[in-house]
């Protein structure tokens, strides 16, 4: 079933903390569905469906509903890590394109200087046993699809440092950034080397934070005074170890992107902003690649130079400064990136980092890991 057009963005909210002390994770789902039902002039009561992930208390959505006091017709806790929230909003337009509902609620949250992204990885999948006693980490599972990119491809640590040094262009200017210093590739690259080919720089930040999105059918958000985003497209798409056949060098983008594309009838080149999960440099470089923004291979090439800092390259990324310098709530850094891209057409964005003409943005998730499986979210919206 289509979505184009049959559903809109209505509402939308991030946390503004970054360090959170003595609230509940409950409490921080509650906080930010209070600030998207603001922000879409809505209250609990107009709410009939409630989509979150596993990050959410106990039996995830049935929990969160009971303590939201929401009384509802559907809900979806989809858990894809990072990818997560862009399935949801798909979820949630599809759900309200087939008459299930009419307001859908979407809540993240999460600790993650609590130690999400520091876990161990691997121990509930598949090849946990075999793998989990040598100690692979997030990290070091995207070091090796890095190191493969630049063995195959000729990319170097100067162009993945640029994906950092444009997300803190564009941080300076988002008072709630974690980090909000302007970066060279010199002070990225001479960063201290965590796993090789990658140093700290390269990784987002860590914080504590979340956000929500309110996605209703368009005969509710034409009643609302706020600006009309409507999704035309999305596409969803894991992308797994392939029975030991292995290849580290594209992503689950590549089947997601497409989809979506094709869905909401634009191209690549239609795209005025987009927001790429940024888990990593390299994570950015290779999403960029599989959605179609520049050839396989040279992504690296195409982030170079400033390429994605508003106002002066081909394509504005990030502008509220991304996982790379705003925040990363755990692993479920997604929905800032439907938040920002939002903002961006509504012309809500920082007066520095603004798109001009901004019509058509995408928005893109990863959940899992470059190195192993993991899945992959692409939404397309338009301005009305």
């Amino acid at each position: 079933m289509s979505i184009r057009g049959k559903a809109y963005v209505v509402g939308i909210y991030e946390h503004p903390a970054r360090k959170i002390e003595n609230k509940s994770l409950a409490r921080l789902h509650a906080e930010v569905a209070k600030g998207a039902l603001e922000d879409a002039g809505l209250t609990t009561r107009d709410v009939d469906a409630y989509f979150c992930s596993s990050d959410a208390p106990g039996l995830g959505g049935i929990n969160m509903i009971d303590y939201l006091g929401l009384t509802v017709r559907h809900s979806d806790s989809t858990n894809t890590g990072g990818s997560s929230y862009l399935y949801h909003v798909a979820h949630a337009a599809e759900t309200i394109a087939a008459g299930k509902c009419n307001v859908a609620l979407v809540t993240c949250a999460g600790f993650g200087r609590r130690g999400t992204l520091a876990r161990d990885h691997g121990a509930d999948v598949p090849e946990g046993a075999f793998e989990t006693p040598y100690g692979p980490v997030t990290l070091n599972l995207y070091a090796m699809a890095a190191m493969r990119h630049m063995y195959q491809y000729g990319t170097t640590s100067e162009q993945l440092a640029w994906v950092k040094v444009a997300a803190s262009h564009h941080a300076q200017h988002n008072p709630n950034a974690l980090l909000k210093k302007v970066l060279t590739v010199e002070d990225v690259v001479n960063s201290p080397l965590i796993a090789d080919p990658l140093h700290r720089m390269d990784c987002c930040v860590v914080t504590d934070s979340g956000g929500a999105v309110i996605v209703a059918k368009p005969e509710v958000a034409k009643s609302l005074k706020r600006p009309l985003v409507k999704l035309i497209g999305a596409g969803e798409s894991p992308k797994g170890q392939m029975g030991g056949k292995v290849d580290l060098t594209y992503t689950g983008a590549v089947r997601s992107g497409p989809i979506a594309f094709d869905e909401a009838g634009v191209k690549p080149s239609d795209i005025k902003y987009a927001s790429i999960y940024d888990s990593f440099t390299i994570t950015v470089v290779m999403t960029l690649e599989d959605l179609g923004f520049c050839r396989k291979g040279e992504g690296g090439k195409f982030v170079m130079d400033g390429n994605l800092i508003s106002g002066v390259g081909k394509l504005p990324f990030n502008t509220d400064g991304g996982g790379m310098c705003n925040n990363h709530p755990g692993n479920r850094g997604g929905i800032t990136k439907i938040i920002e891209a939002v903002r961006q057409l509504r012309g809500e964005s920082h007066p520095k980092v603004q798109v001009r003409n901004c019509d058509i943005a995408l928005a893109h998730g990863t959940g899992g890991s470059l190195g192993t499986r993991h899945g992959s979210a692409t939404l397309i919206m338009e301005r009305e």
